[in-house]
């Protein structure tokens, strides 16, 4: 690691990438899909998709990501089974969501996983390290004397279906299973939780081609939103099994009624406040098969009552030919705020909120889980896209990178990241059965 004489450096740079941005210069030298209008290829036309996808090998002892110049990178812990998650309780506890994907509901099955495209893909998911039987639990860690290292691990809560999202409102924790949103009691400091989760609402599922549900707290605390993936790439299992999917639903805690937010968003999954304008962000995984820079995955607003396009087109009216044409609908689809490149699977969103040194102090944090269908692979790391007045102004910072060994092998694959209140950036790593504290130091 390199000493932190390198920080300024840093944070002249970003300056002049925020004024260059502001320019137009930056956006001309963007790589593919990246920024707030890049550049679209023409779609490419290919019976059978590209598949390459880093084989999962884990972490060497005492082997760990590698992070910017003056920070320090410690393991919150290690030996966690398949951590997708984390979530921070006001006490500085660490809830980590231990999940994978769940079988199919009622024999349902997914058409995409079926014939020789699927038993392909399927093969080389397990490669990747997400073959492993789902946890179907939340853990807690506790860092007693703020090391970096939680000294404590406690089985929080169990008898959940492949949770992902956490939301802590009152005395009361939300959880968003791959098939509902339930919610038990807490007490502050309790190490956990007995009572069976009581349902607030269904969420779609089914054969759950998109498996994970994300949910997040408005600062009142009278709604959550929650995320729901499609049902396939491109509507393969036809429409009917997509309804209430690609979307954001908002639901009303008082009554438990639930409403569609916003719709045409193939993938989302972290959500989260920007700090400044108080508007809702998310991350969503766009299509696939139509090329190594096409569609870009991207960060954007979230607008209430918005259609951002999926199926029927991309990156607002862009017509995706695959989909049985909707004119009235493309042109509703609206255009995303910001292109983070194709395939590289954003998850994790965090907001830097001046919890951070320097050029790190406002922006986003993204965890990129990585290509399995691009050549050469992108993501498998953290990104950092800076922010002023609520909205990017500059090109994404690798922050937390190591995960490929350089031999296209996985030692880890980010997932959910966090920020904590001594401004330390966690992230959970799925493949490396680790939680990263990232934070100030050397």
């Amino acid at each position: 690691m390199q000493g932190p004489t390198v920080v300024p450096v840093l944070a002249a740079t970003a300056a002049a990438v925020l004024l260059a941005w502001g320019s137009g210069v930056v956006a001309q030298d963007a790589p593919p899909g990246v920024g707030p209008n890049p550049q679209l290829p023409a779609p490419a036309d290919k019976l059978v998709p590209t598949i390459d996808i880093a084989p999962a090998v884990g972490w060497p002892q005492g082997a760990t990501p590698t992070a910017p110049a003056g920070f320090k990178v410690t393991a919150l812990a290690r030996g966690l089974e398949h951590p997708r998650w984390v979530y921070l309780l006001p006490n500085g506890d660490v809830l980590v969501a231990e999940a994978n994907r769940p079988a199919p509901e009622d024999g349902q099955t997914d058409r995409m996983a079926q014939g020789i495209r699927g038993k392909v893909q399927s093969a080389v998911m397990k490669r990747a390290g997400a073959g492993v039987p789902s946890p179907d639990r939340i853990v807690l860690l506790r860092d007693t004397d703020g090391d970096g290292v939680a000294d404590q691990k406690h089985v929080f809560l169990e008898q959940l279906v492949s949770p992902i999202g956490m939301a802590l409102v009152g005395d009361t924790l939300y959880i968003a299973n791959a098939d509902a949103v339930v919610k038990v009691p807490y007490r502050t400091g309790q190490t956990e939780i007995r009572q069976v989760p009581q349902k607030v609402t269904d969420l779609p599922a089914g054969a759950n081609h998109h498996w994970v549900k994300n949910i997040l707290a408005t600062p009142d605390g009278r709604k959550l939103y929650a995320s729901v993936g499609s049902n396939s790439n491109v509507g393969d299992n036809g429409l009917a099994s997509e309804e209430g999917r690609a979307a954001i639903w908002e639901i009303d805690l008082a009554s438990g009624s639930k409403r569609l937010y916003a719709t045409g968003l193939r993938n989302p999954n972290g959500m989260a406040w920007e700090p400044q304008s108080r508007q809702l962000w998310t991350v969503v995984n766009e299509r696939d098969e139509l090329g190594n820079d096409l569609v870009p995955d991207y960060l954007t607003s979230v607008k209430d009552g918005a259609f951002y396009g999926w199926p029927w087109s991309y990156w607002g009216q862009h017509v995706d030919k695959r989909v049985a044409p909707n004119p009235q609908m493309v042109t509703k689809a609206i255009p995303p705020d910001y292109g983070l490149g194709s395939h590289v699977a954003p998850l994790g969103l965090a907001f830097a909120d001046n919890k951070l040194p320097g050029p790190w102090a406002s922006g986003a944090f993204i965890g990129e889980h990585g290509s399995w269908n691009r050549k050469p692979p992108a993501g498998y790391k953290v990104v950092f896209v800076p922010f002023a007045g609520g909205k990017p102004a500059g090109l994404p910072q690798d922050f937390l990178t190591g995960f490929l060994d350089g031999e296209g092998k996985a030692r880890g694959r980010p997932v959910g990241v966090a920020v904590d209140a001594r401004g330390g950036v966690l992230v959970a790593d799925d493949v490396g059965n680790a939680v990263w504290r990232v934070a100030p130091g050397s």
